[in-house]
């Protein structure tokens, strides 16, 4: 399916920030459905939860965090905009945010410590060793439509709102680092055309491809691994304390950015899909390539020398990113192998 150019003026594509509450996954997003029903100033129970690695891929915990969160970013249909800063359901998100961070900790090791003006290095040092399956190779080359669909839709949980999740470090920031930041998300938001942000030509992309464009169209259908990515985006950001987490996580994200994108925009034209599906991916091929420097040495390198108390976290940011995107790579491939779907029931 083909779209319309989109204009400056055009709007069809803009994610508009609804997301309609999906069914319950188990107890804790049972709770957490019931409570977002009624008027703010519920109290909110959670039970103590078991923070082991498996947390990461808990459908229930994963999704009841992603709703939380989602407050932050857009509005859950039907549900009071006052539950955003409720001081009951704050209480209940944190408890879902320690055990998920302590899983988080449990799983990735702290990567060795290392001297500020080693961090640039120490980075990709750490991008380089990453041997995780390659899912955008399989996408280039062998992907059906179907499997570039299913892709599409859980990559659809961050694009949408491409860059919102690391634009809150530019507040906690200060001198080259802000001004590094602000660099990279000034392009992530289309450089001052509406058109061209980011998450604006994803939406472009899902029409394009035969998807529903509109903003959590698809959380009901995506599981613990693909909320996973996205909440340690969340995590990361409404905290300033893991501030210097955030700007490893985004580091390594522009650093593995480039060659990924222009084999999924090749696999879409493998596939017979023209410029407005490949947009999106060929954007980020050269803006990511320009992204990977300033992300790597003005940003990460510059927040280390500024504070570099906040070295270890950084690499910890990144190696968060790289685990659990190879666990989500895994997620899709292993499913296609067996001739299933990847996502959570069918679309």
């Amino acid at each position: 399916m083909s779209a319309a150019p989109v204009t400056s003026h055009d709007t069809r594509f803009e994610p508009s920030r609804q997301t309609r509450l999906p069914r319950v996954r188990g107890p804790v997003t049972g709770i957490l459905l019931e409570v977002l029903r009624c008027a703010p100033g519920m109290p909110v129970e959670l039970p103590a939860l078991r923070a082991t690695p498996a947390l990461l891929a808990d459908d229930d915990v994963q999704l009841a965090l992603y709703l939380c969160y989602e407050l932050h970013y857009g509005e859950l249909e039907g549900v009071d905009d006052d539950w955003e800063w409720d001081p009951g359901l704050l209480a209940f998100r944190a408890v879902l945010e320690r055990a998920f961070e302590t899983a988080l900790r449990a799983t990735v090791a702290q990567p060795a410590a290392v001297q500020p003006s080693q961090l640039s290095d120490a980075l990709q040092r750490l991008v380089a060793a990453d041997d995780g399956p390659s899912l955008s190779r399989f996408v280039e080359l062998h992907a059906t439509r179907e499997q570039l669909r299913e892709f599409v839709v859980h990559r659809s949980a961050y694009q949408l709102k491409e860059a919102d999740p690391h634009s809150w470090a530019i507040a906690r920031l200060s001198g080259a680092p802000k001004a590094a930041l602000v660099e990279v998300q000034a392009d992530e938001y289309g450089g001052g055309r509406a058109e061209r942000i980011h998450a604006t030509l994803f939406a472009k992309a899902m029409r394009a491809v035969g998807l529903d464009p509109r903003y959590g169209a698809y959380v009901e259908q995506l599981p613990a691994i693909t909320l996973a990515t996205v909440n340690l985006m969340s995590l990361c950001g409404l905290h300033r304390r893991l501030r210097g987490a955030l700007v490893g996580h985004l580091a390594a994200f522009e650093m593995t950015s480039s060659l990924p994108n222009r084999r999924y925009g090749n696999g879409l034209r493998r596939l017979g899909f023209g410029t407005d599906a490949t947009d999106f991916f060929d954007e980020h091929v050269e803006a990511d390539a320009v992204h990977e420097q300033v992300a790597a040495w003005d940003l990460a390198g510059g927040l280390a020398n500024a504070e570099p108390r906040l070295a270890a976290d950084i690499l910890w940011g990144a190696a968060a990113l790289l685990e659990l995107d190879c666990r989500w790579a895994r997620h899709l491939l292993d499913a296609w192998e067996r001739g299933e779907s990847s996502l959570l029931g069918p679309r």
